[in-house]
């Protein structure tokens, strides 16, 4: 009886299908086919939006390009009454103000990123890093009313001193033939008078609000370097600075730049929060401390009052479109840096 079986053991193996006729029966293609045509139509989706944002922007603002052509590029000129408009008093703004705010938002998150993964307690570790997350999850407009409220009040009592500083600095060198230039134009960026507002407050609201977004990236690629690694580098008597220069930045680098990448992409779109503090001054500031505008804001305060159909109106879709080919050259940027890093650390 046990060989009997054995035999309809192996004969069921050989012959899932039952013990019929012996032929096997291929399995239903249907859910696979069914799961393909959804995972691509959701890719396609992703690709028509874009392309939809892309069209939308550049027909809203052909008017204007055809009106004004190149010189809307390059002209500081937005005068409504008069139907006459540029975009580099806005292009200026959005990119100067994201600059600064990367340089001081990115030392900032390096230092809390490294404190989180190398030197704090282990019982601080997540309190920590639940603040993080939830300042990356405050609204905008929060951060704007915030600035609006306690940034520039702070930046008028403090403004007399840093131009006062610097004023006397340059007056003081104005006889010496290298530092005479170098501090004479420090003095012209950090002049003008302290209303509180402007480039400067922007850029220190935007830096507070990409910090979270950098530092929670810089802590999650922190935490993927091996832990032979580091302890290596200790055993052979290394600082932690040491370790943290030689070793983790070095092995985390691409992530990294795409951290600080996604930092500045979220700096150049932002929208209320510079609005509340920049002065919305349609004029290139040589100061820092000057009034100014970014894309965002212009759009967001002119928006609601241009006619439909007219040349204000395409004028403010045609930097929407603006904008959105900046943070295009931003991310392409950003992906060829981190490409041609990961191939030169994969031929080292």
């Amino acid at each position: 009886m046990a060989s009997v079986h054995q035999i309809d053991k192996k004969a069921v193996f050989l012959h899932p299908s039952g013990p019929g006729d012996g032929k096997r029966t291929p399995p239903s293609q249907t859910g696979d086919r069914i799961f393909g045509a959804l995972v691509r139509i959701a890719g396609l989706f992703v690709l028509a939006l874009l392309g939809a944002i892309i069209l939308m922007l550049f027909i809203g603002g052909l008017p204007a390009f055809r009106a004004f052509g190149l010189e809307f590029l390059v002209s500081s000129a937005w005068n409504p009454p008069h139907n006459v408009y540029g975009a580099l008093v806005a292009i200026y703004g959005t990119i100067i103000t994201s600059v600064i705010a990367l340089v001081i938002a990115v030392p900032i998150a390096f230092g809390i990123a490294v404190y989180l993964t190398e030197l704090a307690p282990q019982w601080l570790r997540r309190p920590v890093g639940i603040a993080i997350e939830l300042l990356a999850a405050v609204p905008s407009i929060i951060y704007g009313m915030w600035g609006f409220f306690i940034i520039v009040p702070f930046m008028t009592k403090i403004q007399p001193s840093i131009i006062s500083f610097f004023g006397s600095l340059a007056d003081a060198e104005e006889n010496v033939a290298v530092l005479g230039p170098v501090t004479g134009w420090l003095a012209d960026r950090f002049a003008g008078p302290a209303y509180g507002n402007g480039i400067l407050t922007a850029s220190l609201i935007l830096a507070l609000m990409i910090v979270p977004f950098i530092a929670a990236t810089m802590r999650d690629v922190f935490a993927t370097v091996p832990g032979i690694f580091k302890e290596s580098a200790y055993g052979l008597g290394c600082t932690t600075w040491e370790v943290v220069r030689s070793v983790v930045v070095p092995y985390t680098r691409v992530s990294v730049v795409g951290g600080i990448m996604l930092g500045l992409g979220r700096a150049l779109g932002e929208t209320m929060a510079v609005t509340f503090v920049i002065g919305n001054t349609n004029r290139i500031a040589t100061s820092i401390f000057g009034p100014g505008n970014t894309i965002a804001s212009l759009v967001a305060l002119q928006f609601p009052e241009s006619n439909p159909g007219g040349l204000q109106f395409s004028s403010l879709f045609a930097l929407g479109f603006i904008l959105f080919v900046i943070s295009f050259i931003v991310l392409a940027t950003s992906r060829f840096l981190m490409r041609s890093r990961s191939a030169g650390a994969a031929r080292a």
